[in-house]
């Protein structure tokens, strides 16, 4: 089982993206798209008080009939926030997304934001963990053989 901790480590770009509440949909929306993700933490100073995601515009704009760019963000975004911490297990975050439909988990230690992890984050582990299983016990079997 990997930490969350190990997981931020391993990511190529462990940078958090963020928007503040006052900013429109818009905006939030040509940031997603101009990093190619699908969340953005909104924050006030250092605290982390919502998150917008594809998911809210798609519900909560488009679906409305509502305009992005005349949208505030603190007016479509999550404002109950799941984190997770740092010693953690990916085990621990998959069960926490899958149980609550989550894509996207902010890593908090204390009131210090980490990183972000998505659930493509702990496939990509998980799927690394399961292959390194394999080898291990087919290296076992093929020395048992020999």
């Amino acid at each position: 089982m990997t930490a969350v901790a190990k997981i931020l480590q391993t990511k190529l770009d462990n940078t958090v993206h963020a928007i503040g509440p006052d900013d429109s949909v818009f905006d939030a929306l040509q940031r997603m798209a101009d990093k190619g993700i699908g969340a953005l933490l909104v924050t006030e100073g250092d605290a982390v008080v919502g998150i917008l995601t594809e998911r809210d515009y798609a519900r909560k704009i488009a679906l409305k009939g509502r305009s992005s760019a005349l949208t505030l963000v603190r007016d479509v975004m999550t404002t109950s926030v799941m984190f997770v911490k740092p010693s953690q297990t990916s085990e621990e975050c998959m069960a926490l997304m899958t149980d609550n439909r989550l894509r996207h988990l902010p890593v908090m230690e204390g009131n210090r934001l980490m990183g972000l992890i998505s659930i493509g984050d702990l496939v990509k582990d998980i799927i690394s963990e399961q292959k390194f299983v394999i080898e291990q016990l087919a290296q076992y079997i093929s020395g048992q053989h020999s």
